[in-house]
């Protein structure tokens, strides 16, 4: 199977908030995360604002990983080191496989930012049901960070040598 494609293939994103504090009207960096994606081709099939609870956070991305209409789950909010931020140990009993990657490089592209604070970011990705879940810091800037450094080139079926598009659900 060939891991580049010729030309760009669109990806169905679902994105979720996670956020005891934020409602619709104020999601910036869910509306943020859902801009990049429409602006970049992608189709946004669902969004969702979830309170800080490990449970109804493994709730929603279950539900978005057992159907066929989402590929992608973008997570914004609950990786840092507070006992509320609770997102990593929701996602890892739901991962099939980690992308240890993703979390190694937030962190390397956060430190240019933000310095030595960026050792208590906990930025993990994996893959379930072949569905690409990303989770980063609920920040705008940080999602920023992760969307154009990693994501938007790894959704990309033409990035080479070789992306995560083979990889999702058709």
């Amino acid at each position: 199977m060939s891991q580049v494609s010729a030309e760009f293939v669109p990806a169905r994103v679902a994105i979720l908030t996670v956020s005891s504090r934020r409602g619709e009207e104020d999601d910036t960096s869910g509306h943020f995360l859902q801009e990049a994606a429409h602006e970049a081709g992608h189709q946004v099939v669902d969004k969702a604002i979830v309170k800080e609870n490990r449970y109804a956070i493994r709730a929603e991305v279950s539900r978005w990983i057992a159907s066929d209409d989402v590929q992608v789950v973008l997570i914004n909010g609950g990786t840092g080191f507070t006992a509320g931020d609770q997102v990593p140990e929701a996602l890892q009993p739901l991962f099939d496989r980690e992308i240890a990657g993703f979390g190694e490089m937030f962190r390397m592209l956060s430190f240019e930012e933000i310095g030595t604070a960026m050792m208590q970011s906990r930025a993990v990705a994996g893959i379930a049901n072949d569905t690409l879940i990303f989770a980063m810091p609920g920040s705008t800037r940080a999602c920023r960070t992760a969307w154009e450094n990693i994501i938007a080139p790894q959704l990309d079926a033409r990035t080479r040598p070789c992306n995560f598009h083979p990889h999702l659900k058709k």
